[in-house]
């Protein structure tokens, strides 16, 4: 069941699977195991159960300096982020640097995106807690900011606090466009799926608010929202004109564009029913879109699922 996906230097991708807690390199023609410390070369510590398992992964912004490795995952306790050296075609000297992240069977969150600041931003679920997404001091229900030793960077919008932003049921993709802005899809209930512009201390109204609803004034509306069965937003990819975001229930690739005020253009559906749910998608290092499809839990798996598919751009 592969999660997400970050483009090496080399141009192959190193990809997470969520049940079986391994990584695989992969590429055009190219599919290998990653090892790592765990038994028989699994990612040390992982968890799976429901949506929890191995989950976001992301590459330091010095990677080819330090070759570090931030892997999202479901433990014992909680849901946790881990860096790793990623060393001679292993991932190896697991450091924990953010633990206590609520975890349950659903809600678990779990992108990791390193920002134009090069800080790393987290997107946690509310576990199925709904009012810990209107705590700041809660883990859940939020996209977090920290540095890469899991600390608390300058900056962040509440003093002593990794919250970024609130508010939110289960985010699972977000991106950066030219002018900075941080763009993030999340999961609705049974109503509405959200595409937000977030802002530092934003409260996007979860579990108070979904959708634009009527919070007089006091949250923040998104720029973009779809009813669940047109979407289910996992991850997305920010292009110069665009965001591209991958539909689990919806079973497509919403485009969405972008323009001065955000992305609020009228979206078009793309690969609508072609590839079955959409996990996730990312930039290739050809310039076309790398998506990773999700049919083998919740789907109907067809001959070649679960597959890493190269999608023109243009």
């Amino acid at each position: 069941m592969p999660w997400d996906l970050a483009v090496l230097p080399d141009g192959t991708a190193l990809v997470t699977l969520r049940d079986s807690a391994r990584v695989v390199q992969a590429g055009p023609g190219i599919l290998n195991q990653v090892p790592s410390t765990g038994d028989d070369g699994e990612v040390p510590g992982v968890v799976p159960g429901g949506e929890g398992g191995l989950l976001g992964i992301a590459l330091s912004p010095t990677f080819g300096q330090d070759a570090q490795v931030f892997l999202y995952f479901t433990a014992r306790e909680d849901n946790r982020v881990v860096r790793f050296t990623f060393a001679d075609g292993r991932l190896e000297d697991p450091v924990p640097v953010l633990t206590g992240i609520p975890k349950n069977s659903t809600h678990n969150g779990g992108r990791l995106r390193f920002g134009p600041d090069d800080l790393l931003y987290v997107g946690t679920g509310d576990a199925q807690d709904r009012p810990a997404a209107q705590d700041v001091n809660s883990l859940g229900g939020k996209i977090l900011r920290i540095t890469r030793d899991g600390g608390v960077p300058e900056g962040n919008p509440f003093p002593g606090s990794r919250t970024w932003s609130l508010g939110h049921r289960n985010p699972q993709g977000f991106g950066w466009d030219s002018t900075g802005r941080l763009i993030a899809a999340e999961f609705g209930q049974d109503r509405f799926d959200e595409l937000n512009v977030i802002r530092a201390g934003g409260n996007y109204g979860w579990p108070e608010v979904e959708g634009a609803g009527d919070g007089g004034g006091r949250f923040v509306a998104p720029a973009r929202t779809w009813t669940t069965d047109e979407a289910s937003p996992s991850g997305l990819a920010v292009t110069p004109d665009a965001v591209y975001v991958a539909a689990l229930r919806g079973q497509r690739l919403w485009r969405v564009p972008l323009n001065p005020d955000g992305p609020t253009g009228t979206p078009d559906a793309y690969l609508d029913g072609t590839l079955g749910r959409l996990r996730a998608a990312e930039v290739g290092p050809d310039g076309s879109l790398w998506v990773l499809t999700s049919n083998t839990f919740r789907g109907e798996a067809r001959a070649g699922d679960d597959r890493l598919v190269s999608v023109p751009l243009g």
